[in-house]
């Protein structure tokens, strides 16, 4: 029987109170990988008592001091990168090319943070009156609850706890029930790392009920989570009760408009990383593909030639592209959105069908598809796909299609290419997303900024943006 793995609390390594146990399997062959203590609410109960404890005395080290244990634990990341890399795609199917990158945007992040953790700086404001003196003043905000999706079960660990530790506060994480195995081996990073007692804490389980001990503790005064817009509203909702601040990340439904003048072979390049990377199972992923009329024809031959070449299958064998969905409820999504999508008049130019002979078999694989002829009435044309579909729309006014891809309840990412320079700025400025890959299919960076407009999301992660989510602003009046 496979080695149980715990929580860490404290710590220490522990089961969880009611010692119950998840499997964990591989989307890719079905296939149990491992398993873990799965906890509920008294777990994390003891988890933000001991964050709380290690409040005062991580708090008060010297930024420096929080900086070498940042820096020991990029090291280690670092150098277990093949390690962590082939346990993702193990839980959660990313081809290891990915994966590998994903690993060492965590290290980057536990890198950048290290450093930013020293220029955490306040001020001094001239005052109106002679005998005072005013003085700003950055504090962290106190214990963090930290919650992480599946799709990037590493590298979002990352984006979330390394400016909460840099910027003084102690953590609670808990990870995706679906991916736990790659959160477990971070922590035991962690631990090798140093860091004091309680000042990372992982707790695996039921997410209704740990994330009502997280927003109903006075002792959590931020959370922090990646995932889907109902669950976001729900924290949100939860965290008002006392006031708590929150960041959230939330869902998508990226735009991507090729232009008349677009040179295409680049925008087949950056749709297929914007769109195909992880499955399509990423929160700035395409989802509504508008070509200009005068280029329809020759984008869509372009494209679907790229999928003909598209190597589909185990995510840990080195020549694979695209990976199975995460799971079997991943999966009915996309196949649903494609059916309701032929039933309403689409014609599907390539793929379409889910993958169930020979080294398919067992996992949950749908052939990347291209549709043409989608209109709103469609489900994939308003909602997340989270899969390997591209919807195609043909335009022929800027301003139209402007307004097209604005209308959306989501605003996190948005993708133009044109070689019109004026036009770059244009789209820019008009599209209401957070994030805008002009000709860049993949506008992500540690030091940017990264969050969305309206129910994308509130806050941002990357860059001196993230540590500021972490801090509190005190003004202090010195009368002379």
């Amino acid at each position: 029987m496979a080695e149980i793995k715990r929580m860490f609390i404290n710590g220490e390594w522990v089961e969880a109170e009611g010692g119950e146990r998840i499997e964990v399997m591989n989307p890719s062959t079905g296939e149990q990988v491992g398993a873990v203590s799965f906890g509920d609410g008294r777990d994390a109960v003891k988890a933000i008592a001991a964050a709380n404890e290690a409040f005062a005395g991580w708090s008060r080290l010297t930024a420096r001091e929080r900086s070498k244990y940042l820096y020991n634990l990029y090291e280690l990341v670092r150098k277990h990168r093949d390690e962590l890399a082939g346990i993702i795609s193990a839980e959660m199917g990313k081809p290891l090319r990915e994966a590998k990158g994903e690993v060492l945007g965590a290290a980057d992040n536990f890198m950048w943070y290290a450093e930013e953790a020293k220029r955490v700086y306040g001020e001094t404001i001239p005052s109106s009156v002679p005998n005072k003196r005013i003085m700003v003043m950055k504090q962290p905000v106190g214990v963090v609850a930290a919650i992480t999706p599946w799709n990037f079960p590493v590298n979002m660990v990352a984006r979330k706890i390394a400016p909460a530790l840099a910027a003084g506060c102690t953590v609670v994480l808990k990870p995706a029930e679906s991916t736990p195995l790659s959160a477990v081996r971070l922590f035991e990073l962690i631990e090798q790392a140093g860091f004091p007692k309680g000042v990372v804490n992982l707790v695996i389980g039921n997410p209704e009920l740990i994330g009502q001990e997280f927003t109903a503790s006075k002792k959590v005064r931020k959370i922090t989570f990646t995932g889907s817009t109902r669950v976001g509203k729900l924290l949100m909702e939860g965290a008002a009760q006392t006031v708590k601040k929150v960041s959230l990340e939330l869902g998508g439904h990226a735009p991507f408009i090729i232009f008349e003048d677009a040179d295409l072979d680049a925008a087949v390049q950056g749709l297929f990383e914007s769109k195909f990377r992880t499955s399509g199972q990423m929160c700035i992923c395409t989802n509504r593909l508008y070509v200009h009329e005068s280029v329809l024809d020759t984008f869509t031959d372009k494209l679907v030639e790229r999928m003909r070449r598209t190597k589909v299958g185990d995510g840990r064998e080195k020549d694979t592209e695209i990976g199975p969905l995460v799971n079997e409820q991943g999966l009915n999504k996309v196949l649903d959105h494609i059916q309701d999508a032929r039933e309403k008049g689409a014609h599907i130019a390539y793929g379409g069908q889910r993958l169930t002979e020979g080294e398919y078999a067992k996992g949950f694989y749908c052939e990347p598809t291209v549709l043409t002829n989608v209109t709103k009435e469609m489900k994939i044309y308003s909602e997340e796909t989270f899969g390997p579909v591209v919807p195609i729309i043909p335009f022929t006014e800027e301003e139209v299609v402007v307004q097209q891809a604005n209308d959306s309840d989501y605003g996190l990412a948005a993708y133009v290419y044109t070689q019109n320079n004026s036009r770059c700025f244009r789209m820019a400025e008009a599209l209401e997303y957070g994030i805008v890959g002009v000709n860049d299919g993949a506008p992500t960076q540690t030091q940017a900024p990264f969050g969305g407009y309206k129910e994308s999301g509130i806050g941002r992660e990357g860059g001196y943006y993230a540590l500021e989510e972490f801090l509190e602003t005190k003004f202090v009046s010195f009368g002379l």
